[in-house]
């Protein structure tokens, strides 16, 4: 039989401020070619869904 759930609280994290630049700069790098992929897929999504279009129409 499985034992019950047990939950846990975090309250605390404690990182230092120099630890985390790097991390934000490399995250803020990796968005950049991350764009490239994401933005064609919403394209896509748009014009085969009509959603964004400027000409007052609903579809």
């Amino acid at each position: 039989m499985p034992e019950p759930f047990q939950r846990t609280v975090l309250t605390d994290i404690d990182i230092p401020f120099a630890s985390l630049v790097p991390f934000f700069v490399k995250a803020a790098l990796a968005a950049i070619p991350a764009t490239f992929v994401v933005a064609p897929i919403g394209r896509l999504f748009r014009l085969l869904f009509g959603i964004g279009t400027m000409d007052g129409t609903m579809g």
